[in-house]
């Protein structure tokens, strides 16, 4: 048996009344950790009025203890599904809460696309394409929504990535005690971006070498996407009210202005609340004066908070 907390033993309970509501759970413990391809998978044993069943996490998955009576062959196979998950299965980008970034996650998608089918060196060099423009689409959108503000004589042309991503560091990270952090997002911005433009041009790349490329310029962009997300939506590092930093974010619409999507920053310790600001799809949407701002209680919610939907009109 090993240690848990209560809401780690929570969220499997909620887990369990989710996804088998005719069930009550009597009884859990954690059992079991292993960490695989830099992933930890916990193995959770669920007791409940019925039967038994295996509660995997990281993502979490339920296995009915009849039809895997041994713990190491539920986790065999666990892992065996993560490494494979159906493509019909995989979040699809209207999903993905990254506005107004989305378009360079939709060359990330070209390029794993042509990751899958890839066999000669013509095809990893298109991988390097489909890699590079991901990351040039990150830098154009960066810039419209974190515009050049001081200097304009000396303002980058809009092509030059290195450039802009020293400005993006430097607009969110800004200040010394943000410096090891700016260095990691900048080094690893930096990084990707030669990777991915040698591939394009390399004559004797392999396979791993185009999978190398998408792994490192998504992980890049995954990180480089929150950072700028979290600056332009002013959120705060840590709950002004209580200092917890288990702050999450809440989606919702306003009576006043139905038509848009807001979000506010909320933590989860003590309750605070944060300003709304408008969800825009586009970055061209953030050079538009005219985004009213709401008065009173902004975000209305519904649960769970993925499926928030608009008010409906009165007749």
């Amino acid at each position: 048996m090993l240690p848990s907390t209560p809401e780690e033993t929570q969220a499997i309970v909620d887990y369990m009344n989710w996804q088998a509501p005719d069930l009550t759970v009597e009884f859990s413990q954690k059992v079991y950790a292993e960490t695989i391809l830099n992933q930890q998978h916990v193995v959770w044993d669920v007791h409940t009025n019925v039967d038994r069943w295996w509660v995997i996490t990281n993502p979490t998955n339920l296995y009915s203890q009849v039809q895997f009576p041994n713990m190491d062959l539920a986790v065999t196979f666990h892992v065996g599904l993560c490494l494979r998950v159906p493509r019909g299965q995989r979040a699809r980008l209207s999903e993905l809460p990254v506005e107004p970034l989305a378009a360079c996650f939709r060359h990330m998608s070209d390029a794993s696309d042509a990751l899958a089918s890839a066999q000669e060196v013509s095809d990893f060099q298109t991988v390097g394409v489909r890699c590079r423009e991901a990351l040039l689409a990150f830098t154009s959108a960066a810039q419209t929504v974190m515009p050049w503000a001081v200097d304009l004589a000396n303002k980058p042309k809009q092509a030059d990535f290195k450039a802009w991503v020293d400005h993006v560091c430097l607009t969110s990270l800004a200040g010394h005690t943000h410096e090891h952090r700016r260095h990691l997002l900048k080094t690893l911005l930096d990084e990707a971006w030669r990777f991915a433009n040698w591939l394009t041009h390399a004559k004797a790349s392999t396979w791993y070498d185009a999978e190398a490329a998408t792994t490192t310029v998504e992980h890049a962009l995954g990180l480089a996407a929150s950072q700028v997300i979290r600056h332009i939506r002013a959120a705060p590092e840590s709950c002004p009210a209580c200092g917890s930093y288990r702050l999450s974010p809440q989606r919702g619409y306003h009576s006043s202005a139905p038509e848009l999507e807001w979000e506010r920053p909320t933590c989860d310790k003590c309750g605070w609340v944060g300003d709304p600001v408008p969800i825009l799809s586009s970055p061209q949407d953030y050079a538009n004066d005219e985004v009213p701002t709401p008065e009173g209680d902004c975000v209305i919610p519904t649960v769970p908070l993925r499926e928030l939907h608009k008010p409906r009109r009165k007749d």
